[in-house]
């Protein structure tokens, strides 16, 4: 891709709605805070998390295809083995954009989600330090 990580960045934040894959109801845990911190900036937000009912009062969901509508972009707080498999299921739910958040990106789940035509931010900036949280 010939776009900057600050075009890349922009792109994904022009998005209308998010999902965090990995949300988690452990507020000391990222997949926690990154959801919040959507929160907290007043944008629309859904939780996938397979083993939760809801978190942080939003009704979570157990994948990206158990979304009522699609989500242009996605946070991802998983091991890299799964951020593997949540990029193909991101391409399958008609995800455009994928920001790998530190810790969560491997060199194979980063070029599957290239092969698979999705901007991804990954190896760079956290969301939390763009985006501006305060916990």
């Amino acid at each position: 891709m010939a776009t900057s990580v600050t075009d890349r960045i922009q792109a994904f934040l022009a998005a209308d709605s998010f999902a965090v894959v990995g949300a988690s109801v452990d507020r000391s845990k990222y997949g926690n805070k990154v959801l919040r911190c959507y929160q907290q900036h007043g944008r629309t937000v859904h939780p996938i998390n397979p083993r939760a009912d809801e978190v942080e009062g939003l009704k979570a969901y157990p994948t990206l295809a158990a979304l009522p509508a699609p989500v242009p972009a996605i946070s991802v707080i998983t091991p890299p083995a799964i951020t593997e498999q949540v990029v193909r299921d991101a391409a399958a739910a008609g995800v455009q954009h994928i920001w790998m958040q530190p810790g969560a990106e491997s060199d194979a789940a980063i070029k599957a989600a290239e092969e698979l035509g999705l901007s991804v931010i990954a190896g760079g900036p956290c969301l939390l330090v763009v985006m501006g949280y305060r916990d």
